[in-house]
């Protein structure tokens, strides 16, 4: 039995196995571009987040007793290691209640500065960025962040999502909070206060993404399939609107004494020549002449001529 193996195995060169017969696809993988956003969820999140920035300045502007402005600047994604070039140097970590992980917000150090500054009463001007902050300053900043916080959670509408702040950290401390070489959520919004800009970020995994993405579908009016039927012109459906007509004779005088006696089964004389003809009428606007007529046991009216002043098909052209 082995003898007839290793005849087997001999005879077939090497290569030739069902498995090695089938063709391979091999392609370039770009690992950089895994798990980006799709258009729809992307137009979706910026969305959100705008409406986060008019949200932020109102809180802010309430808080500080200033004009402010907020804008969304941009949305990444991109490694710890990619964004740590321009890195804002105020970096405070939010936990995220029963949820894993944490929310990391960044802030320009001057931002921060004029923030307690105004706060404090002053003008925002700041002059040394380079000053540490007071235990009075932190505790300051701490409530502003907390006032952030609140805003964030209001627009994500995570359940169960109760964002805590805590101590700051420097930014060598980052990769406790975010995974140094995973792609993270980068949300950059740009501050306008006191005449000066500064930036204000919130860093998250691609895990509070997903929970982000999956609040904001669920949110979002679900679109129903509905059957759809041929629509009738316009000129068909106007035609089968109903209006009201009368059969009228328009231009008669009564004297008010004849109306005064009137009395249930009294006749009361026109005094309209038999001949004249009435006209049929609707909306205030003579259409034919019309005399009243029987048809059958129901009133009716059977129409002579058109009134001269109703041109109707004239006016349908004119209005084209």
């Amino acid at each position: 039995m082995s003898t007839h193996s290793r005849n087997e195995t001999a005879t077939n060169p090497p290569g030739t196995e069902k498995g090695a017969t089938e063709a391979k696809s091999v392609h370039s993988c770009n690992f950089r571009s895994a798990g980006r956003l799709s258009n729809e969820d992307a137009r979706s999140l910026t969305s959100v987040h705008e409406a986060l920035a008019r949200q932020m300045a109102i809180a802010l502007d309430t808080q500080l007793g200033t004009t402010l402005e907020v804008k969304l600047k941009t949305f990444d994604q991109l490694t710890l290691k990619d964004h740590q070039e321009g890195i804002p140097s105020y970096i405070v970590p939010l936990s995220l209640g029963i949820l894993p992980g944490h929310v990391v917000v960044e802030c320009d150090l001057r931002l921060v500065l004029m923030m307690i500054d105004i706060l404090m009463g002053g003008s925002g001007q700041v002059r040394d960025e380079e000053c540490e902050l007071s235990e009075i300053d932190e505790e300051i900043m701490r409530g502003i962040i907390h006032l952030i916080a609140e805003q964030a959670e209001q627009a994500w509408r995570i359940p169960g999502l109760a964002m805590t702040v805590n101590r700051p950290i420097k930014a060598d401390a980052l990769n406790r909070f975010c995974p140094p070489n995973e792609r993270i959520a980068v949300l950059k919004f740009d501050v306008q206060i006191a005449g000066a800009s500064g930036s204000l970020n919130f860093l998250f995994t691609a895990g509070f993404l997903n929970e982000v993405i999956k609040q904001v579908k669920l949110d979002q009016p679900q679109k129903k399939r509905l059957w759809s039927f041929p629509t009738a012109p316009i000129r068909e459906r106007i035609l089968d609107c109903e209006m009201q007509v009368s059969a009228e004779l328009p231009g008669l005088k009564v004297a008010v004494r004849d109306l005064i006696a009137l009395q249930p089964g009294s006749v009361l004389k026109l005094r309209a020549p038999i001949q004249t003809p009435g006209v049929l009428t609707t909306g205030a606007r003579a259409i034919f002449e019309a005399v009243p007529v029987r048809n059958g046991a129901q009133r009716a009216a059977q129409l002579g001529r058109r009134t001269p002043q109703t041109d109707w098909k004239s006016e349908e052209s004119r209005n084209g």
